[in-house]
């Protein structure tokens, strides 16, 4: 355990985001997804859900803001025109933590893309389908580290 660090992120997790450059992408996907299979680097994190992972994550990574589109997550039957209510989630939890980006749904084909080309997939046990989101890592500005 450490101070300031949500206790769902575990060493490895840790590790990656902390190795993550500017620009690299970390995708976050359900139970249902290939993730051995789609994966660079593969982070099993058993047993836990992806809202409030993702949560945890963006209270340590910050987001790109270099590039017009950041957050990425998967729509309904590759529609970006539908959403489940576990996206209204994910909007949610980004609202609060990154406001002021935005969470582009992408359709299966361009977010299979996208994940597979991933700096890494954390493969989470989220039951619901369609629960994937792709984070793009941004930098920490001079003066804004906690020491």
């Amino acid at each position: 355990m450490l101070l300031g660090i949500p206790p769902m992120l575990g060493p490895e997790l840790l590790a990656t985001l902390r190795a993550m450059g500017h620009g690299d992408e970390i995708a976050l996907v359900d139970g249902n997804y290939p993730a051995l299979e789609h994966a660079r680097r593969l982070i099993r994190a058993d047993g836990l859900p992806l809202i409030p992972l993702l949560d945890a994550i963006l209270q340590v990574l910050p987001v790109d803001d270099f590039v017009p589109e950041a957050l990425f997550r998967a729509s309904v039957k590759g529609n970006p025109a539908l959403a489940d209510p576990v996206h209204e989630e994910m909007e949610a939890v980004c609202t609060r933590r990154v406001p002021g980006f935005a969470l582009v749904a992408l359709g299966g084909d361009a977010l299979y893309a996208r994940v597979r080309n991933a700096h890494t997939i954390v493969a989470t046990s989220e039951p619901r389908l369609y629960a994937n989101i792709i984070i793009r890592k941004g930098v920490i500005y001079p003066g804004k580290i906690d020491q």
